[in-house]
């Protein structure tokens, strides 16, 4: 596995980002998966995965604490590629109403233990099904997004979840994405104009003030490193 792992990673390097992800694409059998919360990333992923709708699946997690604008972008993700049938994965039910019962329906302020479990109910417990049986998981993370983000790899194995990690955007700054989606016209969230620039739920968002970290809109009331639990590697310790 490692020696595969290489070798992909020494032929994607350099190439234009349809082209790797083609070639990923083409190179790893079995089931694969996109996951995509429609943030600018994702989007411009979203355009280029398109053309592989018969290969790979691709889906989002719906945690039912999104932004309006959030589904908003994702209708009109929808209209743009109407090729694509984005499968949406939900929360269990009976894991929403007991933690409101036990913590209250916002007790994700109360501390860090709560917010991650929280997290955990809304965000990993859904990837965990929406991942079922894949080979290849394929990302919108970028190396330049935290400081636990910058050791990883265009493609690099995941413990946790037992499959490839393909991460296509990993050395892309900010303002590239940025200049791909517009030349490209791809549908990006609202509110990223207003200074979201990483947007998960609406409770735990808020909008960046000038000079302030990638992440510091996220889960802000909290101090050090902040993930949500989606893309922590049990080798790597985040």
């Amino acid at each position: 596995m490692e020696s595969d792992l290489e070798y992909l990673n020494r032929a994607v390097e350099g190439m234009a980002l349809p082209d790797a992800i083609a070639f990923v694409i083409t190179h790893i059998k079995g089931k694969k998966v996109f996951s995509t919360s429609f943030g600018i990333e994702d989007q411009l992923i979203t355009h280029f995965i398109a053309a592989h709708i018969n290969n790979v699946t691709v889906f989002t997690l719906d945690t039912g604490r999104q932004f309006n604008e959030t589904y908003e972008v994702f209708h009109k993700t929808q209209q743009k590629y109407p090729q694509l049938a984005i499968e949406t994965y939900y929360p269990l039910e009976e894991d929403v109403r007991e933690y409101a019962a036990s913590n209250g329906i916002n007790g994700f302020y109360d501390s860090i233990e709560k917010r991650k479990l929280c997290c955990y109910i809304r965000k990993v417990k859904p990837l965990q099904r929406a991942l079922s049986g894949a080979s290849l998981w394929i990302t919108g993370l970028r190396a330049e997004q935290s400081a636990n983000r910058n050791t990883m790899r265009f493609l690099e194995w995941d413990e946790t979840h037992k499959l490839i990690k393909f991460n296509p955007l990993l050395h892309y700054k900010l303002d590239e994405v940025e200049q791909e989606v517009k030349r490209l016209d791809i549908p990006v969230n609202s509110l990223y104009h207003k200074g979201y620039l990483s947007i998960g739920c609406a409770p735990c968002t808020r909008a960046l003030a000038p000079g302030e970290d990638f992440r510091a809109g996220r889960w802000w009331w909290e101090n050090g490193k902040k993930e949500c639990g989606l893309h922590i590697h049990a080798d790597k310790n985040f």
